[in-house]
């Protein structure tokens, strides 16, 4: 999930919220700004508006008719709750993001941005790649599925923590498409989150040098079992 072996414990942790220009809760105000990054982050938007894989009316729409071709009575047919469909609607966005590059800092509302590279982060055999590549981080990309998912109705900031402190939990054998799957490590803060997609899999945006992708049966891979650190649910705000 990190760029340098030394700073693993701190990559994920240490996103700034860029999206909603706060600092995940309980924590002091961000710093000010690296010159340049305002005007790389406009080059980003620009740059990234091509690189969104375009997605089929069906993908955000919610099914109205089953395998038959019957479509369900407005009275007497039950039909999918809402929440459940949000959340399918989710995991087809993410779906639509496989293949797009990691960049460290990436991603926001509108899409895949142009990273950058800090002290730490966004390097790869000590080439940075952040302020070459657009893409998303982990917590970008989450934040754009569920943003467009929702057609604007959540918007989660671009910072781990926060998307965890801003969403409900979920026990895990009650996970559904859309959920968010944190991961941290023991006496760490934090470090990364990806997006449930059904059927026990999950896709995010891992590390510099990598591209969105899916992992199947995620929490049967040692690895991310080890570092599991529990699901949410985020959700609309209730009026």
């Amino acid at each position: 999930m990190h760029d340098r072996p030394s700073d693993q414990h701190q990559e994920h942790g240490r996103e700034h919220d860029r999206a909603a220009g706060a600092a995940a809760p309980g924590a002091g105000a961000p710093g000010a700004e690296a010159p340049g990054v305002g005007r790389r982050r406009v080059l980003g938007l620009a740059l990234g508006a091509g690189l969104v894989p375009a997605l089929a009316p069906a993908a955000l729409a919610t099914p109205s008719a089953d395998r038959t071709g019957t479509r369900p009575h407005p009275l007497t047919d039950d039909p999918e709750p809402p929440s459940v469909a949000l959340g399918r609607r989710v995991a087809a966005v993410a779906t639509a993001q496989l293949g797009v590059p990691y960049a460290w800092g990436g991603g926001d509302r509108l899409g895949p941005s142009l990273g950058f590279c800090d002290e730490e982060n966004g390097y790869l055999d000590g080439v940075c790649l952040g302020e070459t590549t657009v893409g998303f981080d982990c917590s970008g990309l989450s934040l754009y599925c569920w943003y467009l998912a929702s057609r604007g109705t959540v918007e989660l900031g671009h910072y781990t923590v926060a998307q965890f402190n801003r969403s409900a939990p979920v026990d895990r054998d009650r996970l559904a498409p859309g959920d968010l799957l944190f991961f941290s490590r023991p006496n760490a803060p934090l470090h990364h989150v990806g997006i449930h997609v059904g059927d026990g899999a999950m896709i995010h945006a891992e590390r510099t040098g990598t591209l969105v992708a899916r992992v199947e049966h995620v929490l049967d891979v040692p690895r991310w079992a080890g570092e599991f650190a529990g699901a949410r649910r985020p959700a609309p705000p209730t009026a």
